[in-house]
């Protein structure tokens, strides 16, 4: 089944949580625009709620409970939602966030940012999953995939910091032409406007990120999200303490990185030995 054919298990609660906050609106007085307006987000937003297309996030609950004069009400809702699905990358809740996002800090330390690979290394991606998958579904997630890239290349993109562990940069999934392609596609993307691109060498010796990768997205209404994967799933994490701590470990990276301008030295010294 394609991904975006797949009925979220929390898609009850989210209408739930939305006709929630249609009621409270409504009780209260005020239009979507004009709730929208008070607590400074989009009317989007606030429609997408209220239709159970789009989840809550805490903060934001809390500031329309304190609107609407609620008792917490939305926020005690939103903390008692399920757990997101447990669904790979491609997951439309993540979707929606990278693509309206203002601000992604991407760490990898597997393979390379899905926003940074070519087709063939994405191919390459989909081919070495277990169980596998059809050519047919390769061929699918893999034009997503590369859909989504389309943030890097607009008129006014989001700023994105990547960190990528050096040995994800070494890793062949590829035969050696096409490894050299996406190297420098890798230094293409690293200079483009917005974006930071930083290698964390494989002989510093210390590693802030060794628990495995996660991306931090601001979205378009400033609240901090975070994103991170496992074997079997993925999950959204909206918690401000736990997207801290994610913030703290990303800062640190970065730190522990080379620079921008080191970083693309490295690559050219890789380009060289090929």
């Amino acid at each position: 089944m394609h991904p975006s054919n797949r009925q979220r298990k929390n898609a009850s609660a989210m209408k739930l949580v939305g006709k929630l906050l249609g009621l409270f609106r409504v009780a209260a007085g005020l239009t979507q625009a004009q709730l929208a307006n008070a607590v400074g987000v989009q009317v989007e937003t606030i429609a997408s709620i209220e239709q159970g297309r789009r989840s809550l996030l805490p903060d934001l609950a809390s500031r329309l409970d304190q609107l609407l004069e609620t008792k917490g009400a939305l926020a005690t809702a939103v903390e008692n939602m399920p757990e997101v699905d447990l669904v790979p990358a491609w997951a439309e809740q993540y979707m929606d966030l990278e693509r309206t996002a203002l601000a992604l800090s991407w760490y990898d330390n597997q393979v390379l940012p899905g926003l940074l690979q070519t087709e063939a290394y994405a191919r390459a991606v989909f081919r070495n999953r277990v169980p596998g998958f059809s050519e047919e579904k390769i061929a699918i997630q893999t034009a997503s995939r590369l859909e989504r890239q389309e943030i890097l290349h607009r008129s006014e993109p989001p700023t994105i910091s990547f960190v990528i562990w050096e040995p994800v940069v070494r890793l062949q999934l590829v035969d050696d032409e096409t490894h050299v392609e996406q190297l420098r596609h890798l230094r293409t993307c690293g200079t483009l406007p917005g974006v930071s691109l930083q290698i964390l060498p494989l002989s510093h010796r210390t590693h802030a990120g060794l628990n495995g990768p996660f991306i931090l997205l601001e979205t378009p209404d400033f609240q901090h999200v975070a994103y991170s994967e496992t074997q079997r799933g993925s999950l959204l994490v909206c918690d401000p303490d736990e997207v801290s701590i994610l913030s703290q470990k990303y800062a640190m990276l970065r730190a522990q990185a080379l620079s921008p301008a080191d970083t693309l030295g490295l690559l050219d010294r890789l380009l060289g030995e090929q």
